[in-house]
């Protein structure tokens, strides 16, 4: 079958045979990974990277005529936030593709939007409050010390640090400025959840009491600190399923379609809150989202291809 393969690139004027060049190389990055996965499984891969113009993506896409686009965007123009708007693209020009839609990516993109909804479905969230500049900083009765801070449209824990979580009002004014000074949007702040922080779609990750972006992807930090990523341990049954049950809720209710990543904390009394849920995950070989696909029986060249079959059963 033939498939393009699109991503955001350092390189938008390579083409195809560049790009693969460097699948045979072995180069580690996702879009890599999943085009040498394609055509394990004997597909017809044409690879497009994405710059600051979408005319070449068109114009390829249009040449090709693929029967699948596999969407591995992460955004445009270097802007995370608008990764919905190359499903939407695709939408528009009636380009079957992978992953969730235009819908999806923009809501579960903004935390405060995604907790009301998650909320409307009966699933513990945090309580929140969210702050946009220019608000008067008052800080609602019900948000309980400690609290943690961060941009209300970022993922990957950009904007998670230590000091995102605070214990004042003084250092709440505090960090919700520098959000809005550093990241140029509202600040959401949710009470913290003690408790044990797992990835349902990937393995439990934890540094001191939140995953930070440091913790997550600075290789030599996670090294030094010893971070590892380990499957969740010490979880029962009945609390697997309710689990599982919970996340699966989630994810429909959020209109994910063929992957995605749901964030959350069991607390002492293994109560299960949902703190985010990530439709466009990572989905690199050897990481976290493969590594939790090859537990549940699914190698890396499997998983890519069930997420091929799931866009193509739409």
């Amino acid at each position: 079958m033939k498939i393009a393969v699109i991503f955001d690139s350092l390189h938008p004027e390579w083409e195809d045979a560049a790009f693969k060049r460097e699948v045979e190389e072995k180069a580690e990055e996702a879009e890599y990974d999943v085009a040498r996965a394609l055509m394990a499984g004997g597909h017809d891969v044409l690879m497009i990277g994405i710059g600051d113009d979408v005319a070449p993506l068109l114009a390829k896409l249009a040449d090709f005529q693929p029967k699948l686009v596999f969407n591995g965007c992460e955004g445009f123009r270097k802007n995370a936030r608008h990764e919905y708007a190359v499903a939407a693209l695709l939408d528009m020009y009636g380009y079957r593709y992978t992953g969730s839609s235009p819908t999806a990516l923009l809501v579960a993109r903004n935390k405060s939007l995604t907790k009301k909804i998650l909320a409307y479905h009966g699933i513990r969230v945090p309580a929140f409050a969210e702050f946009h500049d220019g608000d008067e900083l008052v800080r609602p009765s019900e948000l309980r010390f400690p609290l943690i801070v961060k941009p209300l449209l970022e993922d990957a824990s950009i904007g998670i640090a230590q000091a995102s979580v605070v214990e004042d009002d003084a250092s709440l004014k505090q960090r919700v400025e520098f959000i809005h000074t550093k990241y140029h949007q509202a600040a959401i702040v949710e009470e913290l959840v003690e408790g044990r922080e797992v990835y349902v779609g990937e393995p439990e990750t934890a540094e001191h009491r939140i995953a930070t972006y440091k913790a997550k992807w600075d290789e030599d930090y996670r090294k030094k600190k010893k971070i590892k990523n380990v499957f969740a341990k010490g979880v029962s049954e009945p609390l697997t399923r309710r689990i599982g049950e919970i996340c699966s809720t989630a994810f429909h209710a959020l209109w994910l379609q063929d992957y995605g990543r749901v964030d959350v904390r069991l607390a002492h009394d293994d109560e299960v809150y949902v703190l985010e849920v990530n439709p466009n995950p990572f989905i690199a070989a050897e990481h976290e989202l493969a590594e939790a696909a090859e537990k549940a029986g699914l190698k890396y060249n499997a998983f890519i291809q069930r997420i091929v079959d799931e866009a193509m059963a739409r």
